[in-house]
């Protein structure tokens, strides 16, 4: 087993530009939790959503099957619940509703006491010529980092 578990959405940045960032708890069953430990998860298809009772799920979070698991094993594909505040949920369902931003999962992880968390973000999609910046801004990166490693030599 490893000890750092930290699962990424690694397009999330390239798409989206953040606007505010939290900590989400996450509720889950013990095949689950046991699954993202064997670091067997993936959040690149997932996103957040509230229900009617205003509750903040994730879905499409992908956790695979646990190999050891019996009759109790979870489905791979579901919705699991987020644990926000109060405030912090009424906060995001506002800003969902009237300016239109979605909520994003970042990053899974596992904390200091085994509890897995989740890194969500409250986002704004990208337009096309702001993925070309990004990506501009990577290359030029990536060339000063190169030209700084030679002139060091």
């Amino acid at each position: 087993m490893q000890k750092n578990i930290n699962i990424q959405n690694k397009r999330a940045r390239f798409e989206y530009e953040f606007v505010d960032q939290y900590t989400a708890g996450i509720v889950l069953t013990g095949t689950e939790i046991k699954s993202i430990r064997m670091s067997k998860a993936s959040i690149a298809e997932a996103f957040c959503e509230f229900n009617e009772k205003g509750e903040l799920f994730v879905v499409n979070m992908t956790i695979e099957e646990y190999d050891y698991g019996t009759h109790y094993n979870h489905k791979p594909r579901g919705s699991r619940k987020l644990l926000l505040n109060k405030k912090e949920l009424k906060s995001l369902n506002k800003e969902v509703k009237n300016t239109g931003l979605t909520i994003i999962p970042l990053k899974l992880f596992i904390n200091d006491k085994g509890f897995a968390k989740m890194r969500i973000a409250l986002a704004r999609g990208k337009k096309r010529f702001d993925k070309r910046e990004t990506i501009k801004d990577r290359e030029n990166k990536r060339n000063l980092d190169r030209v700084m490693k030679n002139a060091k030599r």
